[in-house]
């Protein structure tokens, strides 16, 4: 009970980090080119990700590892946090939350072409559902000019549910905090030379509240909500405690609206609370 318990406060303490990554980006992206706060991120997380691997003596990953290792970096270290940076110069984020309902849902269906497995047909059902909600939310607000920024949030959808479904597969043999600092450290030096050449040109007109957003990405969202996530897991159960997962866009539309003050329209949580239950529906019938 006690493990249990401490799975699930673990979990929804790495569900709360996450659901700030959005409006943090959106912040950062205010001052910071989104290509320099994918890269900065990376190399943050990558170099306190080492100190944790080697201070703690963790063992190399074998050969094998490598290509897996690749694709969760291609889609959680560089593919989502850029693709998303990029959109969210355009969109708020509580316009961006509605596509991360879908998380859950992509990282399902990579998880069943990876694993060949057969999924009922409910399991299409709802997710045919869940695609159609958000292109219809999208569709619906295409007259503000978002139609760029909608595909760029879908593609991050993507990259990153194979970037999750690729890690937790991979975390069975090496572990999951270790999985995604292996996979930070790998990308690190593409990421640093890349930083390096889109660094800002003025440094002091960049404001406090985009090197908080910084901060937030690199050290939280990054890293640190890797930690309690995985833990989460492993303690309270991949099934149970991976549910919490559908909580948060709804904490992502109130840290948008508490600390960015934007406004939350009545489509935005309709369509997220419909997205919502069809990855609950699709989990129920995979």
């Amino acid at each position: 009970m006690k493990r249990t318990t401490e799975g699930w406060g673990s979990g929804l303490l790495a569900v709360l980090i996450f659901s700030g990554s959005l409006p943090a980006t959106r912040v950062g992206v205010a001052d910071f080119s989104p290509i320099f706060l994918t890269c900065a991120r990376a190399v943050i997380a990558a170099l306190l990700g080492s100190v944790c691997l080697f201070t703690l003596r963790q063992p190399w990953p074998e050969r094998r590892d490598i290509v897996p290792l690749a694709l969760v970096a291609l889609g959680g270290v560089v593919g989502f946090p850029l693709l998303t940076a990029l959109a969210l110069q355009h969109i708020t984020a509580a316009y961006s939350i509605v596509f991360i309902g879908l998380l859950p849902l992509a990282t399902a269906l990579f998880g069943v072409l990876r694993g060949g497995e057969r999924p009922k047909t409910a399991f299409w059902l709802f997710s045919i559902i869940g695609a159609a909600t958000v292109a219809g939310f999208a569709l619906y607000n295409s007259k503000g000019g978002h139609f760029t920024d909608d595909l760029l949030m879908v593609a991050a959808i993507l990259v990153c549910g194979l970037g999750y479904a690729e890690g937790a597969t991979l975390s069975r043999r090496l572990g999951g905090w270790q999985v995604i600092s292996w996979a930070l450290l790998l990308s690190m030096p593409c990421m640093a030379v890349i930083a390096l050449a889109y660094l800002p040109a003025r440094w002091g007109d960049i404001h406090l509240s985009s090197w908080l957003g910084l901060g937030y990405v690199s050290i939280f969202s990054m890293l640190i909500g890797f930690m309690f996530w995985y833990r989460g897991l492993a303690l309270g159960g991949i099934a149970h405690v991976g549910q919490l997962q559908l909580l948060q866009p709804f904490f992502g539309l109130m840290l948008s609206a508490l600390f960015l003050h934007e406004p939350i329209a009545w489509t935005m949580v309709a369509s997220t609370l419909i997205v919502v239950l069809c990855v609950a529906g699709a989990k129920r019938f995979s």
